[in-house]
């Protein structure tokens, strides 16, 4: 399995959401902002319930969900942003049974990390965006854009992804070639 990327071009990210947005599928949009903004992997994503984001006592959704990474063991708390709780919003209208990311059969259980990977292979096709995009490309994007923009310390990224050194997130969300490529191609000499 070749290394996933994450996507680069903010713009690309975002007619990547609108694609589903515009087709009505509030669902996959959801997946794609979720995916994104959570960091979560794919298989921690599928596996999210209503529960875990909405108290149906209070009728409101929660400000920060707590997930147990299923590869690492690791509980992680992560604050739901006001994008993620509009399309959460949006999602919950169109529910069907207990898992945000429900499948359209009459069982209905969560979609599998191959559909979701059919998903986003197929709107990444048909919208010609380049580079190895699959669903953990969502989950390096964040990071990317993250770092990228100078808002967020490299050490709050390592830590939100659980590496044991920047070395590893930089070269995990492919900046070292990026500083490289910079370097490169902004230096004018003669």
């Amino acid at each position: 399995m070749a290394a996933t990327e994450p996507i680069r071009s903010k713009k690309q990210l975002k007619k990547l959401a609108d694609y589903f947005l515009q087709k009505g599928q509030i669902r996959n949009y959801t997946l794609i902002i979720m995916g994104t903004y959570t960091v979560l992997r794919i298989s921690d994503l599928l596996r999210l319930k209503w529960s875990d984001v909405y108290d149906e006592e209070k009728q409101e959704f929660y400000t920060h969900i707590t997930v147990t990474e299923k590869k690492t063991g690791k509980g992680h708390t992560i604050a739901l942003n006001q994008q993620t709780l509009g399309a959460l919003r949006q999602c919950y209208l169109k529910r069907k049974g207990e898992y945000i990311f429900a499948n359209n059969r009459k069982e209905l259980k969560a979609i599998s990390r191959v559909q979701a990977w059919r998903i986003i292979h197929a709107a990444v096709v048909e919208l010609r965006i380049s580079g190895k995009i699959a669903c953990h490309s969502l989950r390096k994007t964040f990071g990317y854009h993250a770092v990228k923009s100078g808002q967020i310390s490299l050490a709050v990224i390592v830590d939100i992804y659980n590496h044991s050194s920047y070395e590893i997130t930089k070269r995990y969300l492919g900046i070292t070639q990026d500083e490289r490529d910079e370097a490169y191609l902004g230096i004018e000499l003669f």
